[in-house]
């Protein structure tokens, strides 16, 4: 079992890496792989919408780890996103590089979970942790929940880990994804897969 970790934070050991980090102990204590990887410092393009990526099972642009990412993720069980709030939203490079990410991901998601953890000084965790979680709920990934949302509050790291509540959050979050992934790769070995329908795309049109 493995979970992937996404730092969409330009700082590299910053808030959102502390949260992360809350995670990454519990997942070592609970024999859950684990791997993060820092990707807000990159330059990374926008989705062009060429649709490409359906056709090379990969994204066009290169010049960043958006096709590394992807297939980390299809081999991996879970994953977590994690962005500090930037005017009550995920940072920009961060979300640029989502959108290509899920986008190019053609391989079957259901029941990889997902997770979405957010830093912030003070405002905007709610409205950014609803924009992450958009991500996982189109890709047929359950969500994993915790005691609170998936936030911590503080400018510094240092003042993240102040956050005695938030820190406590981002632990039973980690808990409650290795139990969950536990009980998934049980699950596996006794029922097979859903059927999954063909996808129907409807455009509203007058």
């Amino acid at each position: 079992m493995k979970v992937l970790m996404l730092n969409g934070s330009p700082h590299a050991k910053g808030c959102t890496y502390t949260a992360l980090h809350e995670m990454e102990k519990i997942f070592r204590q609970e024999g859950i792989s684990c791997e993060l990887i820092q990707v807000g410092q990159e330059a990374v393009r926008g989705c062009i919408a060429c649709g490409q990526c359906r056709k090379l099972g990969r994204c066009v642009f290169t010049t960043d780890s958006v096709n590394l990412v992807l297939e980390k993720w299809e081999n991996a069980d879970a994953l977590i996103l994690g962005s500090p709030v930037y005017y009550a939203s995920a940072n920009g490079t961060f979300t640029a590089f989502l959108d290509r990410l899920f986008y190019a991901a053609a391989f079957d998601k259901r029941y990889k979970l997902g997770a979405a953890v957010v830093s912030c000084r003070r405002g905007g965790a709610s409205a950014t942790f609803d924009q992450l979680n958009k991500y996982f709920t189109i890709s047929s990934m359950p969500i994993v929940s915790s005691q609170y949302w998936n936030s911590v509050h503080g400018n510094t790291p240092e003042e993240v880990l102040q956050d005695q509540e938030g820190l406590q959050t981002m632990r039973t979050l980690a808990r409650n994804m290795s139990y969950l992934l536990k009980c998934l790769d049980l699950g596996k070995a006794q029922l097979p897969m859903s059927d999954k329908e063909p996808k129907t795309a409807t455009n509203f049109i007058r």
